[in-house]
């Protein structure tokens, strides 16, 4: 098994953007399982494709401009960072069951086992570590 294993994608924001950015990360679990022997449960898939849709969607609603997302895998976790233009860290909300909508954060907290905002010259990083089973 070759690990790590990573791939990138750059996206402009535009209506389309965060079902391509799922359908990346589909495709790049497809890989890892095809070329490098990492075994991904159908949970598992369905759960990285939610992180990255729930990520990608504040980053095209939220910061002008591209962002980029960065999918690598090291032994039984994969890594998952987005980089934007917004240059504000979000916070996840307090919970409260009348909100509708901004629960995205939450959630890819409550999913991840690690995660990381850091404000960057021009924008901010979001990485978030998911175990893979």
């Amino acid at each position: 098994m070759t690990i790590p294993f990573s791939a990138s994608a750059t996206y402009d924001g535009e209506p389309g953007t965060i079902g391509e950015a799922r359908d990346f990360a589909a495709d790049f679990l497809i890989r890892a399982e095809a070329l490098h022997g990492v075994s991904v449960s159908g949970r598992t898939s369905g759960t990285v494709k939610l992180v990255v849709s729930e990520l990608v969607t504040n980053a095209a609603k939220y910061a002008p401009g591209p962002c980029l997302i960065d999918l690598a895998i090291d032994r039984d976790t994969l890594r998952i960072t987005v980089w934007d233009t917004d240059t504000s860290l979000p916070t996840p909300g307090s919970p409260d069951p009348e909100r509708i909508g901004q629960h995205g954060l939450e959630l890819v907290l409550a999913l991840c086992s690690k995660y990381d905002i850091q404000r960057l010259a021009g924008g901010k990083r979001v990485r978030v570590h998911l175990p893979l089973d």
